[in-house]
């Protein structure tokens, strides 16, 4: 079964995204395309981007929109029997408001406001980090971080990071493990005075076939085979070198981010 799934927030998105992802994480056998709107804060704005939607749905099985719109004019445009909507906020601050006995601010960006500067500067640190030691490019600077995920190509260490340091304000790097590196069977030099804070991801190859197949498609890099010998190659330097192993086949990038964090007690 195949559905089209929208995003819609009024700010970056991240609330949306993040309590959308963790609600279809519950429905592994569901097809879906994801799309993200975000500073939708305006009725024409909200207007819009109901258009585009239907436009995109073609007037098959009705989209599934996601909404972190705080404002009832604007969230009100998205009522309707054309889409199935979940809205986030709607749920927990009608409840909260009774429980309470005062109303809410309405306030657009309210959560974002209560991040301290500190907090912000710290992200933004974390994030030009994280880029700048991206996929084995720069090995410079490793002390800085607390965690360095290696693994195959396509085995999810980019968006792990990236999410670590947009959500959380880490500085992650990671690493490529390569054909170099599984013919020599031996860690990379440049990792090694690292080993404590190395930490492995592997996922099925079936499902890597499927990722890489969707960036070169028909190809050797893509095939069962290459998929298999990899992981298997880079399974064994995990269990040489006793590098903790994640399996991230049946994983989102919001339940990855959470197990590393409670594995390794990043947060503490």
């Amino acid at each position: 079964m195949q559905r089209q799934v929208f995003f819609i927030s009024d700010r970056t998105g991240i609330t949306a995204e993040t309590l959308g992802h963790g609600l279809l994480s519950q429905f592994p056998e569901l097809q879906q395309t994801r799309q993200t709107y975000r500073y939708v804060d305006s009725v024409k704005k909200a207007e819009e981007t109901l258009a585009d939607i239907m436009q995109l749905a073609h007037g098959r099985i009705r989209p599934i929109i996601i909404c972190t719109v705080v404002n009832d004019e604007l969230r009100n445009v998205f009522q309707t029997n054309d889409v199935f909507l979940l809205d986030l906020f709607a749920t927990f601050i009608k409840p909260l408001e009774a429980e309470l006995g005062v109303s809410s601010s309405h306030k657009i960006g309210g959560s974002h406001g209560q991040i301290r500067e500190v907090d912000y500067s710290q992200r933004i640190d974390a994030i030009n980090y994280t880029m700048a030691h991206d996929d084995g490019l720069n090995t410079h600077h490793y002390q800085q971080s607390p965690l360095i995920l290696i693994g195959v190509s396509r085995s999810g260490k980019t968006p792990s990071s990236l999410y670590l340091a947009m959500q959380y304000g880490l500085k992650i790097a990671n690493y490529p493990l390569t054909d170099d590196d599984f013919d020599s069977d031996e860690l990379p030099d440049v990792l090694l005075p690292f080993k404590q804070n190395l930490f492995g991801l592997t996922i099925s190859a079936h499902r890597l076939s499927q990722i890489r197949s969707e960036r070169l498609p028909n190809s050797n890099y893509a095939s069962i085979r290459t998929c298999q010998s990899e992981l298997a190659k880079a399974d064994a330097l995990f269990r040489k070198y006793s590098i903790p192993v994640l399996d991230v086949t049946h994983m989102s990038v919001e339940e990855i981010a959470t197990s590393l964090i409670h594995t390794r007690n990043l947060l503490s």
